[in-house]
C-alpha cells in the first residue's frame, strides 16, 4: 500500500502540460497537497463529533447492536445525541440501520463495509498517538 506522502505530487496544471495527462486506468490518481488536504478534511468532517469514534469502536468487528445496547455501552451520551450521531453516520454511509418490522419495533445498527474499513486507519492513529513523548506535551 502506498503511503499518502508518496502519493502527493506537486504537479501544477499550467506546468504539467497536456502530455503529462495520465489515463485514470493506467496509473493511480496523483494527489496534490491541496487535493490531499481536501480529502482528509472530508474524512475529518465525517468523523467529527464527540461521540462518533466511540460509537465506531463499539460497532467494530461486525457487531450488531440495538439502540438500547449502545445507550448502555455509552452511559454519558444523551438519547438525543446518540440518535443524532447515528443518523449522521447513516447518511454518511458508515452505519447501517436495520429495522425489524415487529411488535415491539426492533432497530439494530452495524457498520457498513466502508465503515468497517476504518478500523485499520484508526488503529494506525492509535499507534501514532502512542508515539508521542509525554515530556513534549
Amino acid at each position: 500500500m502506498t503511503r499518502t506522502d508518496e502519493k502527493v505530487r506537486y504537479l501544477p496544471e499550467s506546468k504539467a502540460g497536456p502530455e503529462s495527462k495520465v489515463e485514470p486506468e493506467s496509473e493511480p490518481e496523483t494527489l496534490t497537497p491541496l487535493s490531499a488536504a481536501s480529502g482528509v478534511e472530508n474524512v475529518l468532517r465525517i468523523l467529527e463529533g464527540r461521540w462518533k469514534l466511540v460509537i465506531l469502536f463499539h460497532l467494530f468487528g461486525g457487531k450488531v447492536l440495538r439502540f438500547s445496547d449502545l445507550e448502555r455501552a455509552i452511559p454519558t451520551i444523551s438519547q438525543k445525541m446518540l440518535i443524532q450521531q447515528l443518523r449522521q453516520m447513516e447518511s454518511d454511509g458508515i452505519v447501517r440501520r436495520i429495522v425489524h418490522h415487529q411488535v415491539p419495533p426492533k432497530v439494530e445498527y452495524c457498520l457498513t463495509d466502508w465503515g468497517q474499513a476504518l478500523c485499520p486507519a484508526l488503529d494506525a492513529l492509535l499507534k501514532w498517538a502512542a508515539l508521542r513523548d509525554p515530556a513534549e506535551a
